[in-house]
């Protein structure tokens, strides 16, 4: 049932695509996709069907959501180079922690850390708020939870901590 749900977030992510973006149809899909995030892991706790396969999902199904909200994002918002440049340093961590995990552990790893899913909640939050605060208020305290999350992510796969 817990991958059933993970599947309906790769799905509402899928028709995001077809959403004006920040439209009502938008954010009810966003939404939805938001409560799915949260109800797959609370499903698969109680009813103790936690698994490698379903985290993996977990993890691929936020990978989707975030990547579609880029491309429906980014071209409306007017983002500072500065700002650009804080997220590509963001991704090369990301990438470099993907490869360690290859090289540490021999696999894909994805640790749910607290810092990530604090993250993760300030990332799904960003694009409820962009009509009241503007974006340069947000996006630095989530680009700099975003930075100790991934930094954070690295060490802790490289000592084998945080699994």
């Amino acid at each position: 049932m817990a991958n059933l749900i993970t599947i309906l977030r790769i799905l509402a992510s899928a028709a995001l695509l077809f959403c004006p973006a920040l439209s009502p149809a938008f954010f009810a899909m966003y939404i939805f996709a938001g409560i799915t995030d949260a109800l797959d892991g609370f499903v698969a706790r109680r009813t103790g069907t936690v698994s490698d396969l379903g985290a993996k999902l977990d993890t691929i199904a936020d990978f989707a959501l975030a990547a579609v909200c880029l491309c429906k994002l980014l071209p409306i918002l007017d983002l500072p180079g500065w700002l650009y440049g804080w997220i590509a340093f963001i991704a090369l961590i990301k990438v470099v922690n993907i490869v360690s995990g290859y090289v540490v552990k021999k696999g894909f790893v994805s640790l749910h850390t607290p810092m990530n899913k604090a993250t993760g909640a300030l990332l799904f939050l960003l694009p409820l708020t962009l009509s009241c605060i503007e974006l340069k208020y947000t996006a630095i305290p989530l680009c700099a939870a975003a930075t100790f999350a991934a930094i954070q992510e690295g060490h802790f796969i490289r000592t084998g901590r945080g699994e």
